[in-house]
């Protein structure tokens, strides 16, 4: 019995360590990642709960009033170069940033919950991923599921919210 609890207990902590991170999905084909120590919250909006702004970059989905702070939102697939999302979309799946005291809404496909990565699971990307992505990863990482793997993009929230678009000029 003891053994068996030995057993279990390094099981628990082995899976423990590591960063944790945010799961998302950019687009339905591409996961991807971020810091949790980046992250505020994550939720399902109506788009109406987002207020368009005139002649904005078009990445820049609008303004978003969440507890008495305003912030920009934007579509980070577009941001990435990888897709657009549905403009006709009823809601939005939206995860809060906040880099220092710079908070940014980044609007994604579905958000899938968190996983834990150590840093020597995170490899350069360099050669592997489309090269507009590059400015804005850590890296790839490999994340075995039960019938596969997968690669997951490790983003840079920093990266992210200092993206020359969202600069006023």
């Amino acid at each position: 019995m003891e053994i068996a609890k030995l057993a279990l207990t390094e099981s628990r902590s082995q899976k423990q360590t590591g960063d944790a991170y945010l799961k998302f999905w950019l687009t339905p084909e591409i996961p991807a990642v971020i810091s949790m120590q980046s992250i505020q919250e994550a939720l399902v909006l109506p788009a109406r709960r987002l207020t368009p702004m005139p002649n904005m970059h078009p990445v820049m989905l609008g303004l978003l009033n969440r507890r008495s702070r305003i912030s920009w939102t934007i579509d980070l697939a577009q941001l990435l170069g990888v897709s657009l999302l549905d403009v006709s979309t009823q809601q939005y799946t939206i995860v809060l940033l906040q880099v220092g005291n710079i908070p940014l809404g980044v609007a994604v496909h579905r958000v899938e919950g968190s996983v834990r990565l150590q840093s020597d699971q995170i490899q350069s990307p360099l050669g592997q991923i489309a090269a507009s992505l590059v400015p804005y990863l850590r890296g790839c990482a490999l994340q075995q599921l039960s019938d596969r793997q997968e690669v997951l993009l490790v983003l840079e929230a920093e990266a992210i919210v200092q993206a020359s678009v969202l600069r006023v000029a």
